[in-house]
Order: structure tokens, then C-alpha cells, then sequence
């Protein structure tokens, strides 16, 4: 689904990415972990066409789209989720979703896809008429969800979706991108939260200084004694 070959970026002529490959397949959640400044956040605005200083190869169901512009990257199913809250808090639930549909310009194709979502999202729906400011920070990022999908994407990629959210959040989150795992899509993730994001997912890119050092399932990375060691605070 997401292929990405010798990626490099960086900003203001420094790299901080410096020749990564990673695969995420359809159906699979692929997290990369790794300590602060490894490049993690890096490497998905590098993917997305964000940052500044960019060399490699992106592509999409075999389809290049490294020079895809960020503002058409959902129209060739490529989705950004960033790592601070995106909602807009002065508009109700239900514009926020119809905003994630900006690029639709079939009015009836927009309402499917906002009651579809709504489906997967209950509380989103029960609350529609209410602005996105009273929302937790945890529906927050269950509305910024469901707003990507309303423009249908294969691959989601999710910069720390957990931070700052409460363990009941946490694993809110985690969930709906297994669910969201389990209907097709292919999730790309960058976390601190290193145990909860692997226990989510089926593997893991270890990142240091820019570059991947360890590949492995996810559950081989738990049980790995230098991961543990180095990015889940466990001592043997």
C-alpha cells in the first residue's frame, strides 16, 4: 500500500531523516518508536510533503506521489493526522466534519460519507450540534478521525495520536485504529507511548539519529531486551 525508499528531510538544509524504508500494508498497523529527535514526527511530514529539505521515493499502491502537494495528498488517499489537536473549536461537531470533505463537490456523496462516520462514531453524532471546543481532548481526536474519513483514505498516518490524553483515551484511540485497521486501511504511527502503540500494532520501525535500526513484528519488539531496556523504562 505505502511504500517509502531512501527518505530524507529535514529542515533549513539539515537532515534529520536520513535514508529510511518502511512498508505499511493494507489491513496493518505500523508504528515507529524511537527517542526524542530521532526524526519520527520527520519522517511523516517528509512522506507528506511537508518539510522544507526532501529526497527519496513515496509511493501509494505502486503509484509515485512524492511530489503530490500536501493540499491534493487526500485526493490520491494519503491522510495526515498531526500531533496537536486540528479541530476547528468555533464550528459545531457537524462542520467539522463537513469540512473534511472540502475537496467533495457532490453535496449528496458529502452527507453519505458524514452519516457513515457518525455510524462509526456515536458520540459524534449525539453531539453534532455542540462546538468542537467542549469537546475532551480524547473526542478530539476521535473527531479528527472521522473528519480524515470522510474523504475515504487508504493510508492514515497518525502523528502521536495519544499524547497528552487520559488512559481511557489512550486506549480509545489505539482501538478505533485497529478498527480502522480491520476495515482496509493502512495506519502509520509515531508514538511515545511504546508499549500501549506496539500491543496496538502488527510491527515496528525503530528509529535512531534518522535511520531505522531494528525492524520487527510488533510483539518480537516488546519482548526485544534493548527496546525495553531503552524506550519502556523496563530493567532486566
Amino acid at each position: 500500500m505505502l511504500t517509502v525508499r531512501g527518505l530524507k528531510g529535514g529542515y533549513g538544509g539539515k537532515l534529520i531523516v536520513d535514508g529510511v524504508d518502511l512498508d505499511v500494508a493494507a489491513g496493518e498497523i505500523v508504528t515507529v518508536i524511537g527517542q526524542n529527535g530521532a526524526g519520527k514526527s520527520t519522517i511523516l511530514k517528509s512522506i507528506f510533503n511537508m518539510a522544507p529539505v526532501r529526497q527519496g521515493e513515496v509511493a501509494l499502491d505502486g503509484k509515485d506521489i512524492f511530489s503530490v502537494s500536501p493540499y491534493q495528498m487526500l485526493t490520491v488517499g494519503l491522510a495526515y493526522i498531526p500531533q496537536h489537536h486540528s479541530v476547528f473549536p468555533k464550528l459545531t461537531i457537524a462542520e467539522n466534519l463537513r469540512m473534511g470533505g472540502y475537496l467533495l463537490n457532490d453535496a449528496a456523496l458529502l452527507q453519505k460519507r458524514v452519516t457513515k462516520v457518525e455510524g462509526m462514531f456515536p458520540i459524534l453524532a449525539q453531539r453534532r450540534s455542540e462546538y468542537a471546543a467542549s469537546l475532551s481532548g480524547g473526542e478530539q481526536r476521535m473527531l479528527e478521525v472521522a473528519r480524515t474519513l470522510i474523504m475515504d483514505p487508504k493510508v492514515i498516518m497518525l502523528d502521536e495520536p495519544s499524547i497528552g490524553l487520559a488512559p481511557k483515551m489512550v486506549d480509545l484511540v489505539f482501538s478505533t485504529a485497529r478498527r480502522l485497521a480491520e476495515a482496509g486501511k493502512a495506519i502509520l504511527m509515531v508514538e511515545q507511548n511504546v508499549k500501549a502503540a506496539l500491543l496496538a500494532s502488527d510491527r515496528g520501525y525503530v528509529l535512531e539519529l534518522g535511520q531505522v535500526r531494528i525492524t520487527d513484528d510488533a510483539k518480537a519488539l516488546i519482548a526485544d531486551e534493548r527496546v525495553s531496556r531503552l524506550y519502556m523504562g523496563i530493567r532486566n
